[in-house]
């Protein structure tokens, strides 16, 4: 079986990157692998992750390079060194261009901390997502599994799953409860969704 090569990008503490080892170790991931880890900072945690799972990884750091071209230009010569089909962005925090994203239709999967369309889009990220939802008083928030364009938080969703939002909840709370119900089950579910698909294109000639 040919499984599908998959890149994980990250910016921090790499929880669905480690979602998706797991998934992998436990026999959820059968169509595909975890061929290489990106971080766009030195410092993050889930380089670590990575190196425990003996997992190849690399830093582009984005002030380093520069411009968003020399950024994106080096990104790419990693995903292809690494033998990436599908990337997957865990947490990764820099937005990529659409140059970038059309040199991967419907290949480029990221999880947002919210129902998408609710709370989405330019500056909605982390611990805000989980602000904005606690300040509009939603009861029900959740995680969205969906491919990347152009538009940020645009593209086709692919899963989505509900959390309760209880009495007394702070962001930080809310944030690990939706990672932990939604975000970590949903992420390699779509994953495997897709790496299915493009494994068997693959076989299909």
């Amino acid at each position: 079986m040919n499984k599908t090569g998959i890149v994980v990008l990250i910016s921090g503490g790499g929880t669905n990157l480690q979602a998706l080892i797991d998934a992998e170790r436990s026999g959820r991931l059968p169509a595909g692998q975890i061929v290489g880890v990106i971080s766009s900072s030195p410092a993050a945690y889930g380089l670590e992750r990575a190196k425990l799972a003996g997992i190849p990884s690399a830093v582009v750091d984005r002030r380093a390079v520069g411009t968003q071209e020399a950024f994106e230009a080096r990104l790419l010569s990693l995903i292809e060194c690494f033998g990436g089909e599908l990337i997957v962005l865990a947490g990764f925090m820099s937005i990529l261009s659409g140059d970038f994203t059309a040199r991967y239709p419907e290949r480029i999967i990221n999880v947002h901390p919210s129902l998408i369309p609710s709370f989405c889009g330019k500056g909605y990220y982390g611990l805000k997502v989980h602000e904005a939802a606690l300040a509009y008083g939603v009861k029900v928030t959740g995680a969205t599994v969906h491919f990347v364009n152009e538009v940020t938080d645009g593209g086709r969703i692919l899963l989505q799953k509900a959390v309760c939002v209880e009495e007394g909840d702070t962001p930080q709370i809310l944030q690990q409860r939706v990672m932990r119900e939604a975000e970590w089950i949903i992420l390699p579910q779509a994953v495997q969704m897709v790496a299915n698909e493009i494994m068997l294109q693959k076989e299909n000639g």
